[in-house]
C-alpha cells in the first residue's frame, strides 16, 4: 500500500482514516473529472455518494481545499512512482528521460491505492491542477507548505539535472518548468491545438521528444 503524506491543514479530519472519508476522495476525483471542477460542488457530491453535504464539509473546509488534497496526493504519488522506477538507473541522462516519460505519457490506474482513479486523476491535473496555486491566497498557502508535494517533486527533478551537469544554473526553474509543459502541451493537444504543434494522432510521443530536446539542450555543459 502506498502512503502519500497530505499536509494536515488541508483537512479537517483525515479522509484517508474512514471509508466515507474515502468515498469522498474516490468520488471527488470521478465527479471532477466528469463536470470539471467549476461545476463541482460538495452538494453535488453528497447527492453522487449518498450521504450529507455536513458530512462533507466535516472533511473540507471547502472545495478549494479539496482539489489541492487531491494535487497534492498525486504529486506525492509521482513522486513515489519516479523514486522506484529510477533507484536502480545510475545514468542521469537516463534518469531525465524516464522522468519525462512518466510526466507525459498516459497514466494507468494504481490498484495499490483502491480509493483513488490516477487514470481519472492525472487528467483533472493536467486542465485544473494550476487553479491550486494560481490564486490571490498562493503566498499564504505557500507559508503553510500546501504545496510540498510539488516543490519535493521538483527539488527531486532538479537534484538529478544537477547529476547530469552540476554547474547548471537553473535546476529548480528547469524543473518546475518541465512539469507545467507536460501539463500545458497536453492540454493543449486536446483542447487549443493551435498554441501547440503536436497532434492528437502521435499524442505524448512528440511532447516526450520535445520535452527531451528542450532539457538537453538546455544542460548539455558548455
Amino acid at each position: 500500500m502506498i502512503s502519500v503524506r497530505i499536509n494536515e491543514r488541508l483537512f479537517i479530519r483525515n479522509p484517508e482514516d474512514t471509508v466515507l472519508g474515502k468515498k469522498i476522495l474516490k468520488h471527488s476525483v470521478e465527479f471532477i473529472y466528469k463536470v470539471g471542477f467549476e461545476s463541482f460542488t460538495f452538494k453535488k457530491l453528497a447527492e453522487e455518494i449518498g450521504t450529507t453535504e455536513a458530512g462533507i464539509y466535516r472533511y473540507f473546509e471547502n472545495k478549494h481545499k479539496l482539489l489541492i488534497y487531491i494535487t497534492s496526493w498525486y504529486f506525492g504519488w509521482l513522486e513515489y512512482r519516479i523514486k522506484t522506477q529510477t533507484k536502480n538507473i545510475n545514468d542521469p541522462t537516463l534518469k531525465l528521460k524516464k522522468i519525462i516519460s512518466l510526466l507525459t505519457e498516459p497514466v494507468e490506474d494504481d490498484e495499490q491505492t483502491s480509493y483513488i482513479d490516477e487514470s481519472l486523476l492525472h487528467p483533472i491535473i493536467v486542465s485544473e491542477g494550476s487553479k491550486t496555486y494560481l490564486t490571490k491566497q498562493a503566498e499564504e498557502n505557500h507559508k503553510q507548505d500546501f504545496f510540498l508535494p510539488y516543490k519535493e517533486l521538483s527539488t527531486l527533478i532538479g537534484n538529478i539535472i544537477l547529476e547530469y551537469n552540476p554547474n547548471y544554473k537553473y535546476p529548480k526553474s528547469l524543473a518546475s518548468t518541465i512539469i507545467e509543459i507536460a501539463h500545458f502541451q497536453n492540454f493543449f493537444m486536446h483542447n487549443l491545438p493551435s498554441l501547440t504543434d503536436f497532434s492528437k494522432n502521435n499524442q505524448e510521443n512528440e511532447i516526450i521528444e520535445f520535452l527531451n530536446d528542450l532539457v538537453f539542450s538546455s544542460i548539455k555543459p558548455k
